[in-house]
C-alpha cells in the first residue's frame, strides 16, 4: 500500500475498536490494555488499526503515541490511525499521535448530510467543502497517508457527496471512506451508492491509487450485510470492531467479514491478510478488557457458534460434520465443536458422549441412563460432562434397593417447622408414607426415612457441592452412616438438580448398603424393630 496502488483483490481491514469499539458505554481502556490489545490486533493481520481520539484527552494521546512506538514499527507492522475532526487542533494533535510509526495515517472526517449539516455544524454546503479543503489540505502535509470520511454518508445528497469527494482526492486524501453512521441505509441502495461513488468521482475511479472504504453501523442489524454489499461494489477497505462493538447497536464486526470472505471466496473473489486462527483468542481479549459479554448466538465468536443440541443436527455432525457446519470451529480459534447435550438430544448423541468420558453400555444400559438423562435434561438447559459423570456414578453405584424412593415432600421457610413426606417402597410392592419435622428440611427427610426403615444409625458424615455452574446445577450429595456401636460405615452417593432429593437418594443409597452389608433383608419398616447383628 505505500506505492499508492490498490491491489483490487484484497481487501484491507481497518480496525477502529480501539476507538469507535471503545465508545460503547463502560468500555473505556486504560493505556496498558490498549497496547495488549493492539499487539493482538497486529497478529491477526489486521492492516490499519484506529489506535483513538488524540484530541479527545491527554491520555487517548498517549496511548496512541505508545501504540504507534511498540505496534507500529517495521514494514510489516500494520498503519496506525488516529481519528480528527476537521480542525486544525485535532489535525496537529492526531498527526503527534501517529507519527512515530513506520505507516501512519490521519483520519479526517466532517459530517455531509443536511441534517448534521444544519444542527451539528450550521454549515451551508460551500462551508463545508472550505472546511474539508483545509482539513485535507493540512493533514496531507503533514502524513503521506490521509483518510477522509463525510459522515452519515448514507443521508448525504448523492450529488453533494461525489463533490465532497472530489475534492478530499485533490486535496491528497488516499482513503476515501464513506459511513454509513447511523446504520440507515440497506444493502441493495449501499451496493449503488459505492458503486456510483467509484463511477462518478473524478481521479477515484479504478486504477487511480484511491482505496475506497465503508463504514456500517448496526442499527438495524445490517452492518455486515452492508459491509459485504459494498466490496461487491468495489470498496476494497472494511472498517470494522472485534466483537461488533461500537456507538449505539455497534459497527461491522471483523469475524463476520473476515469469514464471509473466507468461507465464500469464489462469491466475493478477494482476498485478505486476516489470521482467522486467531479471531477467538482476540474475541476473548477484547470482551474481558472491554467488560462486554460477547452474546451465546454471536455469529464465529459466540459459545453457541458451533455447538449443537437438536437430535438431528447431532446425528449429522457424528457421522459428518459439513452436514450442518460451513467452517471449521478450528478455523478461527476455537478447538473443536460441542454437541450440547439437553432436552432435544438423541441417544446417538448421549452414547457417544459417554463412551468419550469412559462408559461404555449396552442397548438396555442406555436407554436406562437416558431415560435419566432426559429428566435431569429437562430440570436445566444443558448437562455437562460433570453431569454426565454424576449420573453415571449415581446410576452404575447403586446398591441394592430394599426401599425405593417414590417421592419426597418438603415444607420449609420462616413459618411453621421443617416437615418432609417420603413415600418408599419396598421389592414385593408394598408402600409406606411417613411425615417427619426436623431441624430443617434435610433432618426433616432423614427423619421420614428413619422413621419407615427403622434402622439405628449414626450420621457422621454429608457433603454436598454444586458440580456445574449455574443456578439450575447438578447437585451432588455424599454421606457416611455408621452402625450404632461404630463398628461398621456405609457410604452414599445422590446427584439430583434438587439438592433436597440428592440428599434423600444418597441417605437412602447408604441405607440400603447397611441392610444388604448386615443381611437384614427382613428389616420391618415403621416401628417394627430390625435386629442388628453387629461384629457377625
Amino acid at each position: 500500500m505505500d506505492d499508492g496502488v490498490v491491489n483490487q483483490d484484497v481487501v484491507v481491514f481497518f480496525d477502529t475498536t480501539l476507538r469507535d469499539g471503545e465508545q460503547s458505554p463502560g468500555a473505556s481502556l486504560t493505556s496498558a490494555e490498549k497496547l495488549e490489545i493492539a499487539r493482538q490486533l497486529a497478529r491477526l493481520g489486521v492492516d490499519i488499526i484506529e489506535a483513538g481520539f488524540p484530541a479527545a484527552s491527554p491520555d487517548d494521546l498517549a496511548a496512541v503515541q505508545r501504540v504507534a512506538r511498540e505496534v507500529g514499527q517495521g514494514p510489516d507492522s500494520p498503519t496506525i490511525c488516529g481519528l480528527a475532526r476537521a480542525v486544525e487542533k485535532d489535525i496537529l494533535t492526531c498527526w503527534e499521535g501517529v507519527k512515530d510509526a513506520h505507516k501512519p495515517r490521519i483520519h479526517t472526517f466532517l459530517g455531509t448530510s443536511d441534517i448534521h449539516l444544519k444542527y451539528q455544524t450550521g454549515f451551508t454546503y460551500q462551508q463545508g467543502l472550505d472546511a474539508i479543503r483545509k482539513a485535507v489540505t493540512l493533514a496531507a502535509s503533514l502524513s503521506p497517508d490521509v483518510e477522509f470520511s463525510p459522515m452519515d454518508a448514507g443521508r448525504t445528497n448523492p450529488d453533494y457527496l461525489v463533490e465532497v469527494c472530489a475534492l478530499a482526492v485533490a486535496c491528497g486524501a488516499r482513503t476515501l471512506n464513506i459511513p454509513d453512521t447511523v446504520g440507515y441505509v440497506t444493502p441493495g441502495e449501499w451496493h449503488d451508492v459505492i458503486a456510483r461513488l467509484i463511477e462518478l468521482t473524478p481521479g477515484a475511479g479504478k486504477g487511480s491509487g484511491v482505496i475506497w472504504s465503508v463504514h456500517c453501523h448496526n442499527d438495524l442489524g445490517l452492518a455486515t450485510a452492508n459491509t459485504l454489499a459494498g466490496v461487491m461494489a468495489g470498496a476494497r477497505q472494511v472498517e470494522v470492531t472485534i466483537n461488533g462493538i461500537g456507538e449505539r447497536a455497534g459497527n461491522t464486526s471483523l469475524e463476520e467479514v473476515a469469514m464471509a470472505l473466507a468461507t465464500r471466496p469464489h462469491y466475493y473473489n478477494v482476498g485478505m491478510h486476516i489470521n482467522t486462527k486467531e479471531i477467538v483468542k482476540t474475541s476473548r481479549m477484547v470482551s474481558n478488557y472491554m467488560g462486554i459479554h460477547v452474546q451465546p448466538n454471536k455469529a464465529i465468536v459466540g459459545a453457541n457458534a458451533f455447538a449443537h443440541e437438536a437430535g438431528i443436527h447431532q446425528d449429522g455432525m457424528l457421522k459428518n460434520a459439513s452436514t450442518y457446519e460451513i467452517m471449521t470451529p478450528e478455523s478461527v480459534g476455537w478447538t473443536q465443536s460441542r454437541l450440547v447435550l439437553g432436552k432435544h438430544s438423541g441417544r446417538h448423541a448421549l452414547k457417544v458422549r459417554l463412551e468419550e468420558l469412559g462408559y461404555t453400555l449396552d442397548k438396555e444400559g442406555l436407554q436406562q441412563v437416558f431415560d435419566r438423562f432426559k429428566v435431569l435434561a429437562d430440570a436445566k438447559k444443558n448437562v455437562t460432562d460433570a453431569d454426565l459423570t454424576a449420573l453415571m456414578t449415581d446410576e452404575l453405584h447403586k446398591p441394592q434397593e430394599f426401599f425405593h424412593l417414590d417421592d419426597i415432600q418438603v415444607m420449609s421457610g420462616t413459618m411453621g417447622m421443617p416437615t418432609a413426606t417420603a413415600k418408599l417402597s419396598t421389592g414385593d410392592g408394598e408402600v409406606h408414607i411417613h411425615a417427619a419435622v426436623g431441624a430443617g428440611p434435610v433432618d426433616a427427610c432423614y427423619r421420614a426415612l428413619d422413621a419407615i426403615i427403622n434402622l439405628p444409625n449414626t450420621l457422621i458424615e454429608y457433603s454436598v457441592h454444586s458440580v456445574t455452574e449455574g443456578i439450575d446445577a447438578l447437585g451432588e450429595v455424599t454421606v457416611r452412616i455408621e452402625t450404632p456401636d461404630g463398628a461398621r460405615s456405609f457410604g452414599g452417593y445422590g446427584a439430583d438438580s434438587d439438592i433436597i432429593v440428592a440428599s434423600v437418594k444418597a441417605y437412602l443409597a447408604a441405607l440400603n448398603r447397611m441392610i444388604a452389608a448386615l443381611g437384614l433383608g427382613a428389616v420391618k419398616p415403621e416401628g417394627e424393630a430390625a435386629t442388628v447383628a453387629i461384629g457377625d
